[in-house]
């Protein structure tokens, strides 16, 4: 199905927006129109002009909390009254939600949730435990919106298998894989050192992990993202950095370290191995999905088996340069086109089973 007028939403704390903006270029590019409605804090002037690349893309602020924060539910239930309206204005063929708690709602338009991270599932990988009984309200939005959608997406089918064992959503589900556009990072001239990027304290990414080894091997390693007056050992810190400059690094940078925890789909890795890096992943299913042989693979709580790798490809220039070949062809297959013809069969989905329900329902 190729929806003439899309309602997304998204926000702007992580990765979706980047994900949002991509796939609305790929579909307007078929001649979709697409409002997005952005949840939460408003984008900043660097998404805006991304999103100005996007013929036929109009945005809309709905500030409030996000479904996962404390006590959101006063802001949910005004946005959610926004986004009725909206539906109500644009007469949209097909309601792509990025986020659980809005699928309730009663839409008229056909439905789809796409599932990129839940907290249930954060608990049960970084902690090895079941949530505390504070997320419990956040659980139960979480089923009612998956409960209601006319399908529901996943960006790997790791995560996918994770959400349809927690949840059991009644409405179809798919894996549709996360994708960019290639032309956008390209190799450069690989220099010696090694790069990891993410919040110093989220322990999902385990960021944490690269900087403890850090001073143990003969190469720079560099971080990108905020420090939030965390110290970085002897990693060398680069703070907050700009899409373009983001890429500049990756283009450069002969290894990418990505021991994650937790991770539903990874953009950053996919963007690392576009570059040309090298990549060395924490060992999870997603990741093993998505890189097979293309990446090498430690225990994200495995310090030293961190540094063996790190240390194995920083002294085999051949084995480190295979593996980088491999990475990017591998990622090739990852493109924001594929993400967007995966998504026209997946509102297909949700529009057959929205005309199959009574209309009461």
């Amino acid at each position: 199905m190729i929806p003439a007028r899309l309602l997304m939403t998204t926000d702007t704390v992580g990765g979706v927006w980047t994900y949002a903006v991509d796939l609305a270029y790929a579909l307007a590019g078929g001649g979709t129109e697409i409002l997005l409605a952005v949840l939460g804090p408003e984008p900043g002037e660097v998404q805006r002009r991304q999103a100005r690349t996007v013929r036929g893309l109009s945005l809309v602020m709905l500030p409030g909390k996000l479904e996962w924060m404390a006590e959101p539910d006063t802001d949910l239930r005004r946005q959610g009254g926004q986004l009725l309206a909206l539906e109500r204005d644009f007469q949209p063929d097909m309601v792509h939600l990025n986020g659980y708690a809005h699928a309730a709602l009663p839409w008229r338009s056909p439905t789809l949730v796409a599932a990129h991270s839940c907290v249930w599932s954060w608990f049960r990988a970084v902690r090895g435990e079941e949530p505390t009984e504070d997320w419990r309200n956040y659980v139960e939005r979480v089923r009612r919106g998956l409960n209601a959608a006319g399908a529901v997406v996943a960006p790997s089918h790791a995560f996918l298998a994770e959400i349809e064992a927690l949840y059991r959503p009644q409405a179809p589900c798919c894996a549709v894989l996360n994708g960019r556009d290639a032309a956008g990072f390209a190799p450069a001239a690989k220099e010696p050192f090694v790069l990891a990027a993410g919040r110093l304290w989220d322990e999902a990414k385990n960021v944490a992990a690269v900087i403890h080894v850090a001073g143990r091997l003969d190469w720079l390693v560099a971080i990108a993202g905020p420090l939030a007056g965390r110290k970085p050992g002897a990693a060398m810190p680069l703070g907050a950095l700009t899409p373009a400059e983001m890429a500049s690094w990756m283009g450069r940078a002969s290894i990418f370290a990505a021991p994650a925890r937790y991770e539903p789909f990874g953009l950053t890795v996919l963007e690392a191995a576009l570059s040309g890096c090298a990549l060395v992943l924490g060992d999870i299913p997603s990741q093993r999905e998505l890189w097979r042989d293309a990446a090498i693979f430690v225990p994200p709580d495995d310090d030293d088996r961190l540094q063996a790798a790190l240390a194995t490809l920083i002294e085999n220039a051949a084995r480190r340069e295979e593996m980088a070949a491999k990475a990017r062809q591998r990622a090739l297959r990852y493109s924001a086109r594929a993400m967007a013809s995966g998504y026209r069969a997946a509102y297909a989905v949700a529009q057959a089973r929205h005309r199959s329900l009574p209309k009461s329902a």
